[in-house]
């Protein structure tokens, strides 16, 4: 699922939301946000079901302090409306562990990986 753009989501709506789902807060100028993209555009793809949310951040953002960013990129990962995993200017490896917290990766028969 590609990225939702629009007006950003109250923390409310987000609590509600049913099912997988990673924010990723950031700022389109931020360099580590910048180098984070590649790493977040590969691994999408592995996991069709996750709801993907580009939150644009910056000072006196609610949503962002919300879930207590400071640094840039930040990524939330959320099953439910509950958060499972956070990484902040994360590897590829870490970004993998946020995506298996809330939705364990499939083989392409649909069923789960044995090493899942």
């Amino acid at each position: 699922m590609s990225a939702i753009e629009g007006p950003e989501p109250t923390r409310e709506e987000i609590d509600r939301t049913p099912g997988p789902m990673v924010l990723e807060f950031g700022a389109r100028w931020c360099d580590f946000c910048q180098a984070a993209r590649p790493l977040l555009a590969a691994l999408l793809p592995e996991y069709p079901e996750v709801r993907h949310v580009r939150v644009e951040d910056g000072k006196g953002k609610p949503l962002g302090r919300s879930f207590r960013v400071k640094l840039w990129p930040t990524f939330v990962f959320l099953k439910d409306g509950r958060v499972a995993a956070r990484v902040v200017r994360p590897s590829a490896e870490e970004l993998r562990q946020g995506f298996e917290a809330i939705a364990p990766r499939q083989d392409h028969s649909g069923e789960s990986a044995p090493w899942a």
